[in-house]
């Protein structure tokens, strides 16, 4: 019913902005919104906005930071983890999982992660989903994981020599922790607040707090300071560095095992989309493979709904397979090149036919879309159906997709903001 989809909605929007359950009963009694009762909310917005600046909105985190705190299902020591079940929520699902509180662990309740985490040689594309909840992975290796899942296959190599600091073409222990220097190395010229910096302390390190001027006792703490990085490293290994280096991390790190990794990722993330609509058949539908391809893009419900009435008009349905799937999403990993390549081609700017589009993705990923695939993506992109392809657009609409809603975007607030959360919502009703 439209009053328990309304209901919905608000306790989403209730949750991050911390307005009062009885305003909203006020709202919708009945299950109708009334003129009267929008304007009396209206009128209520101010001070409830007045209450949630003061607790909240000093806290000025990133996207992908507030999704790491809003997964991260352990704490160990006072330090923030996401299990492996977490991260692929994190990258597949809007929500966390319904939880009571965080599973609290002491340093010396760690020793599992050794015990079931499989070798490098034995990992597969099932990896984090063979451990689920039996491993942890901090908030610099969530960074480096999500950098993983936008890489195409020719930038592996390039990933694994910055790791390689002392080119002998295999990374240490040592060496990989400086992740850590590289995925939070801004974060030190930030200016933040109070409040933030509390809340930043649950998941980065005392030499991170030492540069902002708030540095505390680091023997009381059981914790060891890495001088390379900001991610504060307890006395106990995480999931990837048991995996890349062996429980006792003496093991190095080639390419071959490098690139494995990565890419049994990317494949096993595209498999969980792809299962969650495939529903155990081979293929997806073409409507299904746009919607996926939509899930994280920020537009209006009426321009989603045009882009797929268009799969519905034009598209005879033939089903797409895993790897046709998979290879497009592959493509847009190269979506850089392929943009570059379309400027130079398109100097005009002008759209551009099936032939150049599968030409330009032959010439920036090495490999071939199928004609029907090709098909399906003009279809959903194709404006006015002259079979030409804005790719501006195009592009513009995919790079969301790659972002996978970690996007850094204007916060809107009150009543703006209601309005957004109930588009977005009616939206993923729709999928």
């Amino acid at each position: 019913p439209a009053s328990q989809l309304i209901a919905k909605i608000f306790l989403k929007f209730n949750k991050s902005y911390n307005f009062s359950l009885k305003m909203f009963r006020k709202l919708f009694a009945g299950g109708t919104v009334v003129a009267a009762g929008v304007t009396l909310w209206k009128s209520n917005v101010v001070m409830a906005e007045t209450r949630r600046m003061k607790q909240e909105n000093s806290v000025k985190l990133t996207s992908r930071e507030r999704r790491f705190i809003n997964f991260a299902s352990v704490e160990i020591d006072g330090q923030l983890y996401m299990t492996p079940q977490d991260f692929l929520d994190s990258v597949v699902e809007q929500e966390p999982r319904p939880r009571l509180k965080r599973k609290s662990l002491g340093l010396t309740e760690t020793g599992f992660v050794k015990d079931v985490t499989p070798s490098l040689k034995k990992g597969s594309s099932q990896l984090f989903r063979n451990l689920l909840d039996k491993g942890i992975i901090s908030y610099t290796e969530y960074l480096f994981l999500l950098s993983i899942l936008t890489k195409p296959h020719s930038a592996f190599r390039i990933a694994f020599n910055m790791f390689d600091t002392d080119g002998n073409q295999r990374v240490d222990k040592h060496e990989f922790l400086v992740i850590r220097e590289l995925f939070g190395g801004s974060l030190k010229n930030r200016e933040l607040d109070a409040e933030t910096k509390k809340t930043m302390e649950r998941i980065f390190s005392y030499a991170w707090k030492e540069k902002r001027g708030i540095g505390g006792d680091k023997d009381q703490t059981g914790m060891i300071d890495h001088d390379e990085g900001l991610q504060r490293r307890h006395k106990v290994d995480t999931t990837l560095q048991v995996h890349f280096f062996g429980p006792k991390g003496n093991k190095d790190l080639h390419y071959e095992g490098f690139y494995k990794f990565m890419d049994d990722l990317q494949t096993e993330v595209l498999e969980l989309e792809f299962n969650e609509f495939s529903k155990g058949k081979p293929v997806i539908s073409e409507i299904d493979f746009a919607k996926i391809l939509l899930r994280y893009t920020y537009l209006d419900i009426d321009d989603h709904d045009k882009f797929l009435d268009r799969v519905l008009d034009r598209v005879e349905e033939k089903g797409i397979t895993f790897k046709e799937f998979r290879n497009f999403c592959q493509f847009l990993n190269n979506l850089e090149d392929f943009s570059i390549a379309m400027r130079m081609y398109t100097l005009a700017d002008r759209a551009i036919s099936k032939d150049e589009f599968s030409r330009a993705v032959k010439i920036c990923t090495g490999f071939t879309l199928t004609p029907h695939i090709v098909k399906t993506v003009f279809a959903i992109f194709d404006d006015d159906g002259d079979g030409l392809l804005s790719y501006k657009e195009f592009i513009a609409i995919m790079k969301d997709r790659l972002h996978r809603g970690c996007k850094t975007t204007q916060q809107s607030e009150g009543w703006d903001a209601f309005k957004q959360c109930l588009k977005n919502e009616l939206r993923q009703q729709r999928l």
